[in-house]
């Protein structure tokens, strides 16, 4: 799964590039961001039936009310307190995914968040309950942030996928099996976004190793530097990476193949 898409030109090119070569089957789109009018079209063009397309939603960069726009940190202290405006975060939602709807011409196969918001306390009840609001028995399938256990990880290694995690995975799943919502497995591709290409592809060998039926691995592609961005350098090397002769070497090795996760999701 590519994220991110919308955030600048760089990254939409570097996920329609995969998309297209087969490398990614689905994408994450920030419905609010500059770039996702213009370059919606380019990403129907290659999606198809090779990708599920769905919304990111976005209260860190790029919200539609503004006055909703704090860091991560922020939300997370705020959220776990409740100390949110729940009516806001819900009219955020549904604006988010009209846009989505606007630019895509249908309904998103999947919803997720940017630095993962959407398992947020108070975020995920008004995110369920405004996905059974307006797609009754038809909801897209939701993100799990759900980690593997790695025998032997290091502290270093597996505090951050714990972090995510303990955000709000166990709570998300349980909102998400009693309103019969599907997801994904286990979510792979966390790292501290340090390295170069090289270094990437061979987390990803990890990764892949690791996979089971129905999980997801995550990236954030872009084929040049996005300005200002905390990850700029990053996004090039998993794009070099992931676009590499190397990595169908790598499915095969690990046994893994591609598909898309509607349809085939566990809950």
């Amino acid at each position: 799964m590519a994220d991110d898409f919308g955030l600048h030109p760089a990254v939409d090119e570097a996920v329609v590039q995969l998309v297209a070569q087969g490398r990614v089957n689905a994408v994450s789109v920030m419905a609010a961001a500059p770039a996702w009018p213009r370059d919606a079209a380019m990403l129907r063009e290659v999606a198809g039936d090779r990708a599920d397309v769905g919304l990111h939603l976005d209260l860190t960069a790029f919200p539609v009310q503004a006055a909703l726009r704090q860091p991560l940190p922020r939300w997370i202290a705020a959220s776990l307190l409740r100390a949110v405006d729940g009516r806001a975060i819900e009219r955020e939602i549904q604006e988010q995914l009209w846009r989505f709807e606007q630019a895509w011409g249908g309904p998103p196969d999947h919803v997720d968040g940017h630095q993962h918001v959407h398992q947020l306390p108070v975020v995920r009840e008004r995110l369920v309950a405004v996905l059974n609001q307006r797609y009754p028995g038809r909801q897209p399938w939701l993100r799990s942030t759900r980690q593997p256990r790695v025998p032997g990880a290091g502290m270093a290694a597996a505090f951050k996928p714990w972090v995510i995690e303990s955000l709000g995975a166990r709570a998300l799943a349980h909102l998400a099996r009693r309103h019969g919502i599907a997801q994904n497995g286990r979510l792979l591709g966390v790292y501290g976004f340090e390295g170069d290409a090289v270094r990437y592809l061979q987390r990803l060998q990890g990764w892949l190793s690791l996979a089971q039926p129905g999980d997801l691995l995550m990236c954030h592609p872009a084929v040049a530097e996005v300005p200002g961005d905390d990850i700029a350098a990053a996004r090039v090397a998993e794009f070099q990476a992931l676009s590499s002769a190397a990595v169908p070497a790598l499915l095969q090795l690990a046994g893994v193949s591609l598909g898309r996760l509607r349809g085939v999701t566990v809950s």
